[in-house]
């Protein structure tokens, strides 16, 4: 059997060059598409249904990113040695695929489909996300199912001042700004990442430069799949249609939907109050409704409320709780609100509230990443919960899914900007942030919650971050636009952008950016940024009136945690054969103590709940790792008695030799009498020689008899 594979190759003009071919695998997919660059490849496929199910009003799009262990050359940890669900690292991947996908699929194309993106080889500095989005919608373009794309992502980073696409993994330690960029040829429509407190100015830029780089890539797309063939897409018809039935929702409905979105009422009440037109109106239809029938009737009171809201304020510039498009909603704060935690607080904006906790750990407490393409240890955690109840339903509570785990990270992102270097935080830290209302942007209230939880349990943050997020409403015939400040749940749903941003009063430190239009004017975004800075400080002002920097010290009852370094050379006599000096340590001192190399010195990290037992520790610790001085006293124990004198320990596992002829001023014939082995001696390290050996002295401490006067006999050991 043969087959027919087309390539094309983007040069990215920094020596990179991508490769798309399809036609070799998975041809019984809608599109295949076979990613690589260097060692690094992608299969990306999609399939489409060809008919929607019933009464679907929406686009069912699932994005699975995964990557193959086999394409790294490893083994998948755990019992059943393969691969299992997908780890937040993909999950992550997943969800800034399908962010960029989705809002190009027409809005009446309703049928399953599936895209899926698998790494099968991996080249250590080529990252994968970045070149997942144009995977999956190379699949798309040589598919005939209906997109408006072709779409791309590249990561744009800021590395040594200057702007690079695509940098491999070694240089992002580097880089000052990070962010993955999605768009088609002539727009932007996702932004997700993290910086080191940089100016609205100079996210813009990026943003720019990534478009650039975007709009060559999706060139490529195009050409690829003219090669194929594949410029025809489907037919399909998956609405019905009913313009009469819409006329007369419109007509009954529209003037008392108005109404209620200008009362300015509470989210509740104004579900409940819409809830209650529409039934009104549903009633008049009678009993005898066919499905097709509700089926619109449902649809097309969702757009009464949508034209109405969006109206409203293009309009009279009146939000749906009675705000003005820059007005940010009452906030209260409060910290130390759980007494057993080590750092917590509560943040509440309007109907939007974080209960949030800070956890302070030892080494053993690191988080172990075992991903194909990531592994290793994390020691800053972040964890988002959203419960049913925090919008008042009832769902059965299934753990934490792609949502909660993508508002996290976004969340992790922007607070791992102001954690202390290592040297000044050794602990591990794990926030967890509990939503316990939720009316719009719980990502940056947790942002927010976390910044005070931290400085409630003394982390010795940079610098407080705060968050918000912004909407737009536009009107492309008329050309009216409003950009919203702290946005509500419903304006996010009816709106155009979900525009988070984090930062601090010096810069933005993250960012998430989701637009739901074509053509986002480059002024509009420098307005949004320009906007959400107001807000940013503003909302930092109502953090400050609680707490305004870290506690000087931890809790009473936080952990305590000290990191010390030693000579590598000591390691081993730290935890001792078969692990016998550091167990005794801990058993005797109640401590945690963990040992490891690091450019050829040893951490050692000594973990406790209380100062005395890491004071033991240490001071243990110091001893076996510390080096003898040439010339200075010690107190040592003497361990084996010889006939040439005697062996003394000085430090724990270091003795040296008192030979006879140092003892006294005073010839001794032999040491008959003179030490007991247990005994504790005074003696002056004079010298270490080459081998390591220690010579010790006890006749230079003692004062040198006058030169006509015999030294006095040494005394006879006590009884």
């Amino acid at each position: 059997m043969s087959y027919n594979e087309i390539k094309t190759t983007i040069d990215m003009g920094n020596g990179a060059q991508i490769e798309l071919s399809t036609g070799k695998l998975a041809k019984q997919a809608d599109g295949s598409v076979v990613l690589k660059q260097g060692n690094t490849m992608l299969l990306a496929t999609v399939v489409s249904a060809k008919e929607a199910k019933p009464g679907v009003d929406f686009l069912p799009l699932s994005v699975d990113y995964q990557e193959k262990y086999a394409a790294t050359g490893r083994i998948p940890g755990g019992f059943l040695r393969r691969e299992a669900r997908l780890s937040d690292y993909e999950v992550l991947i997943s969800r800034i695929v399908d962010r960029a996908l989705r809002p190009l699929f027409p809005e009446d194309y309703h049928a399953d489909t599936q895209v899926m993106i698998s790494l099968i080889s991996s080249d250590k500095e080529v990252m994968p996300d970045a070149l997942a989005g144009l995977a999956a919608s190379a699949a798309i373009a040589v598919s005939d199912i209906p997109f408006n794309g072709p779409i791309s992502e590249v990561r744009v980073a800021k590395i040594d001042g200057q702007l690079v696409i695509n940098p491999v993994r070694s240089e992002l330690e580097k880089a000052t700004l990070e962010f993955i960029v999605a768009g088609s040829a002539q727009d932007i429509v996702m932004v997700e990442g993290e910086a080191n407190e940089i100016s609205e100015a100079e996210m813009v830029e990026a943003i720019a430069f990534a478009h650039d780089a975007i709009k060559k890539q999706v060139a490529a797309v195009v050409a690829l799949a003219e090669q194929v063939g594949k410029t025809v897409k489907r037919t399909y018809s998956h609405e019905p249609t009913n313009p009469e039935l819409r006329e007369a929702i419109f007509k009954a409905t529209y003037e008392q939907v108005y109404a209620v979105a200008k009362s300015g009422s509470s989210k509740h009440d104004r579900s409940e109050q819409f809830a209650a037109i529409g039934a009104a109106f549903f009633e008049t239809l009678g009993e005898e409704v066919d499905a097709d029938t509700a089926f619109l009737a449902k649809k097309y009171f969702h757009d009464v409320q949508y034209d109405a809201v969006r109206n409203l304020l293009l309009d009279e510039g009146i939000r749906l709780d009675g705000r003005n498009s820059r007005t940010v909603r009452p906030i209260w704060t409060e910290v130390d609100y759980l007494p057993a935690a080590h750092g917590s607080a509560v943040f509440t904006r309007g109907e939007t509230q974080s209960l949030t906790s800070v956890t302070l750990g030892s080494k053993d407490d690191e988080q172990m990443i075992d991903g194909a393409f990531i592994n290793g240890y994390n020691k800053f955690i972040l964890h988002y919960n959203f419960p049913a109840f925090s919008t008042g339903e009832v769902r059965p509570n299934r753990g934490p899914g792609r949502r909660e785990v993508g508002h996290g990270a976004l969340a992790m992102r922007s607070l791992k900007q102001v954690l202390p270097a290592q040297d000044e935080n050794p602990y591990t830290i794990r926030i967890v942030s509990d939503i316990l209302e939720s009316n719009g942007s719980s990502s940056m209230a947790t942002v927010c919650a976390g910044t005070l939880a931290l400085m409630d349990a003394g982390v010795k943050i940079k610098a407080p971050v705060s968050g918000i997020a912004m909407g737009l409403i536009s009107d492309e015939k008329t050309g009216k636009y409003a950009i919203l400040s702290d946005i509500l749940g419903d304006e996010d749903h009816l709106g155009d952008m979900d525009f988070k941003v984090t930062g601090t009063a010096n810069g933005i430190v993250g960012c998430q950016m989701d637009l739901k239009i074509n053509g986002l004017k480059w002024e509009v975004l420098t307005q949004a940024l320009d906007q959400a800075k107001e807000a940013r400080l503003h909302i930092l002002g109502e953090m400050n009136k609680t707490l305004t920097a870290p506690r000087e010290d931890y809790k009473s009852h936080a952990p305590r945690l000290v990191s010390i370094t030693i000579d590598k050379e000591f390691i081993g006599a730290v935890i001792g054969p078969g692990g016998k000096i550091i167990q005794e340590m801990q058993r005797e001192t109640g401590a945690t103590i963990s040992i490891e190399e690091v450019d050829n010195k040893g951490i050692v990290q000594v973990f406790a709940d209380n100062k005395e037992a890491v004071d033991a520790a240490l001071g243990r610790i110091k001893a076996i790792a510390a080096k003898p001085e040439v010339g200075a006293v010690y107190e040592g124990k003497v361990k084996s008695i010889m006939a040439f004198g005697a062996f003394v320990e000085i430090m724990p596992g270091k003795d040296g030799l008192l030979h006879i002829s140092e003892i006294d001023w005073k010839r001794l014939e032999n040491m008959d009498g003179v030490f007991t082995e247990g005994e504790i001696v005074k003696v002056k390290l004079l010298d270490v020689d080459k081998q390591g050996k220690l010579k010790l002295s006890r006749k230079a401490l003692l004062p040198r008899p006058p030169r006509d006067e015999k030294p006095a006999a040494p005394s006879a050991p006590a009884e």
